[in-house]
């Protein structure tokens, strides 16, 4: 599963109002196209964590910062001249991206912070763009004109919903994809076969993705390696003299092993999707499903023992 994610919309900071202010990507497009007027600009500010670090989002986009900084690079190789500024809560320009921050440094481009309670003030006057600052270490309030105002807006997962209900894999409360366990198996789902990889798991960068999905490939091709595959006995049966065809096992099951017969109506469970988990068994009004292992009989042998 690779999905991946999306950007932010802004709605925030006067975004699709001011044909002066823009996301990122778009500055992206504008690099790629050789915009001429980018080296007229006199005065570029950023701002970070745009639609991420908030109540609604808490989690870090990661990549923002390290692409405001390269982009902020770039514009200062274009006109060296340029005033940069880029506002920031904190800059996450982590392992070897840190080279990168200190070369902005060394070129002249301005970090100023900002608090989340204290969020910069941005409108139009007169056309132009007016944005007022207060710096929390200084206690003092900074007013800019920016030429341009590019906007680091956040990642927000996209087809979590369609493949969690298609493959019963989880999503965390942010909507991407959740492992079955980040160090033991940090590519795999609790759902044998299923991989994921990318933005779909999390915000990362293009790097950390591809080394993710070498992993989740390595796992996938050890499966497939296999000429035989050896799965548990402790299996949930049903007995079709009994199913009423209620249909509650399919609806209970996280690893959709149970579905209905389309002749005959009656339940039917996969044993390689079966995990022993006895939802079914324990949810079935007709008392047709039993566990390998843990009928009534042993069951009730076992407590008679202890």
């Amino acid at each position: 599963i690779a999905t991946g994610a999306e950007e932010l919309i802004p709605d925030e900071y006067g975004y699709g109002k001011n044909p002066k202010v823009i996301t990122s990507l778009e500055l992206d497009q504008r690099f790629q196209q050789g915009d001429p007027t980018l080296t007229d600009i006199k005065t570029t500010v950023f701002i970070q964590c745009v639609g991420s670090r908030i109540p609604e989002r808490p989690y870090c986009s990661k990549v923002c910062c390290t692409h405001s900084v390269v982009s902020a690079i770039h514009l200062k190789q274009l006109n060296p001249q340029m005033n940069v500024v880029v506002l920031q809560r904190d800059m996450r320009t982590y392992g070897l991206w840190e080279e990168v921050y200190r070369e902005a440094r060394e070129k002249g481009v301005v970090f100023v912070r900002y608090d989340l309670e204290e969020k910069p003030e941005v409108r139009e006057e007169n056309g132009k763009i007016q944005l007022t600052i207060k710096e929390p270490a200084l206690g003092a309030v900074f007013e800019m004109s920016p030429d341009l105002l590019i906007l680091a807006a956040g990642m927000i997962p996209q087809g979590g919903e369609e493949m969690t209900r298609f493959f019963k894999v989880p999503v965390n409360e942010d909507g991407f994809f959740v492992e079955a366990h980040v160090k033991l198996r940090p590519v795999d789902f609790a759902v044998d076969g299923v991989f994921v990889c990318g933005l779909a798991h999390s915000p990362k960068s293009v790097d950390e993705s591809i080394a993710q999905a070498q992993a989740a490939a390595a796992r996938a091709v050890s499966l497939l390696a296999q000429k035989t595959i050896l799965t548990s006995g402790t299996i949930a049966v049903v007995n079709p003299l009994y199913c009423s065809s209620c249909g509650v096992c399919v609806a209970v099951c996280p690893f959709k092993a149970p579905a209905l017969n389309e002749k005959t109506g009656i339940a039917e469970i996969n044993p390689v999707l079966c995990k022993g988990c006895g939802l079914c068994v324990a949810s079935c009004r007709s008392g047709a499903i039993h566990l390998n292992g843990f009928d009534e009989g042993q069951i009730m042998r076992m407590i008679k023992e202890a």
